[in-house]
C-alpha cells in the first residue's frame, strides 16, 4: 500500500468537482480556524466548487453554521452545512426510538438540540424510555464517570441515541472524550445504539443531496479521523483525503501511517499534513 502525501489539496482539486469537509481538526480547532483552512476555502471556491461541511456536531445545524461564523469561518465560503445533531432533531421530531422520557448525557450548550422536540427529561434512567447521548460538559470528563448510568441502562435493554459517533476530539490541541465514546462502552455493556453522523450511511445521503453531483467519482471527502471520516467515505462510495494534523496526530507522529490505516481497515486516496491549498 502506498499512500500519496500532498502538500495540501491543490494537486487533486482539479479532479473532484464536490468537497465535503469535516469540521473539527479540519478547518478549526474549536477556537481559530486551522493555519491554511481559509486561503483553501477561497481557493476551491473561486474554483465554483460545490463545498458541503459535513459534522459529527451533536447541534442543529444553524446553530453550528453560528458559531463557526464565530470563529471565523464565514458563511460565504461553503455552500451548506449538515451537522449529526440536526439529522438526530429529525429522526427525534417523527418519533424517535418510541416513548416520551429520555435521560440526557448531555451538555448545557446543546440544549438547544431539544428545542420544537415534545419529550420530557428525566433524572431518573429507572424512569427513561431512552437515553439521549450527545456529549459531556467538561474537558476532564471520562467514560468511567458515566458507568453506574450506562450499566442501568444497558440492564432495562434501553435505545441510546447517540448524536455524535466521535470518540474523540481535538480542542486547542488537546483530546477530548465525545459521545461516541460513550456510545461504545453502553455497546460494549450490551446497550443498544442508534448512532446519528459519520460513518454512517444514511447521513451521506443527505450530504449527497445538498452537493448535487451525480457522479460520485467527482466528490472528496476530507477528515482527520480514519475510523469516520474514511471509513464513511469508504462506505459511501467515495474517495477520501486523510488530514494527519488532527486526532491521529499523536499517533503518527514518528510513526507509520500505513500501519494505522491497516489497523483501520479503511483506505485513503491521499494524505495531508493540515487542510490547506
Amino acid at each position: 500500500m502506498n499512500i500519496p502525501l500532498l502538500s495540501g489539496i491543490a494537486p487533486i482539486a482539479e479532479g473532484y468537482d464536490g468537497f465535503i469537509l469535516d469540521l473539527w481538526g479540519v478547518l478549526h480547532d474549536g477556537a481559530h480556524p486551522m493555519p491554511g483552512a481559509l486561503e483553501a476555502l477561497h481557493r476551491l471556491g473561486a474554483m465554483d466548487k460545490r463545498i458541503v461541511i459535513l459534522s459529527n456536531a451533536p447541534r442543529r445545524s444553524a446553530s453550528v453554521m453560528h458559531r463557526i461564523a464565530e470563529i471565523g469561518i464565514a458563511r460565504s465560503l461553503y455552500d451548506d452545512l449538515l451537522s449529526s445533531g440536526e439529522a438526530t432533531w429529525r429522526w427525534l421530531k417523527r418519533g424517535g426510538p418510541g416513548g416520551r422520557r429520555f435521560y440526557p448525557i448531555m451538555a448545557a450548550r446543546d440544549a438547544s438540540m431539544l428545542d420544537g422536540l415534545e419529550f420530557e427529561v428525566t433524572s431518573s434512567i429507572d424512569n427513561a424510555d431512552f437515553i439521549l447521548n450527545t456529549g459531556v460538559e467538561g474537558a476532564n470528563d471520562k467514560v468511567a464517570d458515566f458507568e453506574n448510568i450506562l450499566r442501568a441502562g444497558a440492564a432495562r435493554g434501553l435505545p441510546m441515541v447517540c448524536a455524535n459517533p466521535d470518540l474523540v476530539v481535538m480542542h486547542r490541541g488537546k483530546a477530548e472524550i465525545c459521545a461516541g465514546a460513550i456510545a461504545q462502552r453502553y455497546e460494549e455493556l450490551g446497550g443498544p445504539v442508534q448512532y446519528f453522523g459519520k460513518p454512517h450511511p444514511p447521513i451521506y445521503r443527505d450530504c449527497f443531496a445538498l452537493l448535487g453531483i451525480a457522479d460520485r467519482g467527482r466528490v472528496l471527502a476530507v477528515g482527520d479521523s480514519l475510523r469516520t471520516d474514511i471509513a464513511g467515505a469508504n462506505a459511501a462510495g467515495i474517495d477520501g483525503l486523510l488530514v494527519l494534523g488532527g486526532i491521529h496526530q499523536e499517533e503518527l507522529t514518528g510513526g507509520d501511517l500505513e500501519t494505522a490505516i491497516k489497523r483501520q481497515g479503511v483506505i485513503p486516496k491521499a494524505a495531508v499534513p493540515v487542510f490547506r491549498w
